[in-house]
């Protein structure tokens, strides 16, 4: 299973949590076609809507990705809202209402979450909201991972295997993550040094420009949660390694931002790989 892959099918787990639902699928949007094959499933009872290909503006998926905004059908059969080219393997796995949500990175559809009931019941607000803030997390992740490698193409050090720089920034997101947990001093302190053995010794990017903030400008927490998102994790996940609320790593995450002068969680990871606070 591809790593985007694998964020589409841990969104649709938490998708099925958050709201009760019994069915999740979805899948990604295939590259240079206009499509998204449905890849993930969860809570199905059949195979029919494996590897189903759902081309832009046919069915509720394909509606999704040709208005790159939210669908949702209360009887799927009989809906005059959408097409029916897959109406057969949508009543194999006996679905009805269904809600579909784009995940949009940088103003194009890169895949699509799906929701569903075995029953005729309109799926009201929270689960529409349940379903966009589960799409918000696949978008972050991926816009993260593609900003990672647009860096390491740019300015990778030469030389260097970018699967060792992953390993080590997860190492470094890792040592981050179980420091606040130790209760000795000494020893927290002397794991914290260890991370500082996998950052940078000196600013990789050239000299700090006057958006950029000294070393000591983040806060603990603020730089933990970077860390994480460094390694590739949402926010969801994020919360989950570090012990805290979601909205309380969306808190840090913003207050670093600002500290670093950046507008997006990739530029903030950039501005702290440039000042030497990770790695």
């Amino acid at each position: 299973m591809s790593t985007d892959a694998a964020e589409i099918r841990n969104a649709l787990v938490r998708l099925r949590r958050t709201t009760g639902l019994p069915v999740a699928f979805g899948g990604l949007v295939e590259a240079g076609r206009p499509q998204m094959r449905i890849s993930e499933l969860s809570g199905t009872s059949t195979i029919a809507l494996r590897a189903l290909a759902v081309v832009s503006g046919s069915g509720l998926g394909g509606k999704a990705v040709a208005l790159a905004r939210p669908c949702a059908v209360t009887d799927y059969s009989s809906s005059r809202q959408i097409s029916h080219e897959y109406d057969a393997p949508v009543a194999t796995e006996g679905l009805r209402s269904i809600v579909a949500v784009p995940v949009v990175v940088r103003r194009r559809v890169r895949g699509v979450l799906y929701g569903a009931l075995r029953t005729v019941q309109p799926l009201g607000d929270r689960v529409l909201s349940a379903a966009m803030e589960a799409a918000r997390d696949v978008e972050q992740a991926l816009v993260v991972r593609e900003e990672a490698r647009e860096l390491v193409a740019a300015a990778g050090p030469a030389g260097v295997d970018p699967v060792s720089r992953e390993q080590v920034r997860e190492a470094h997101a890792a040592l981050r993550a179980l420091a606040p947990r130790i209760t000795d001093p000494e020893l927290r302190a002397e794991l914290l040094d260890a991370c500082g053995l996998l950052t940078p010794r000196q600013d990789a990017g050239g000299p700090l420009t006057p958006r950029q903030p000294e070393r000591a400008a983040l806060a603990p927490r603020e730089l933990d949660v970077l860390a994480c998102v460094a390694a590739g994790a949402t926010n969801a996940a994020a919360a989950e390694r570090l012990g805290l609320r979601p909205e309380t790593v969306k808190g840090y995450l913003r207050s670093a931002m600002r500290r670093l002068g950046a507008h997006t969680r990739g530029e903030a990871v950039a501005a702290a790989r440039r000042a030497g606070l990770l790695p």
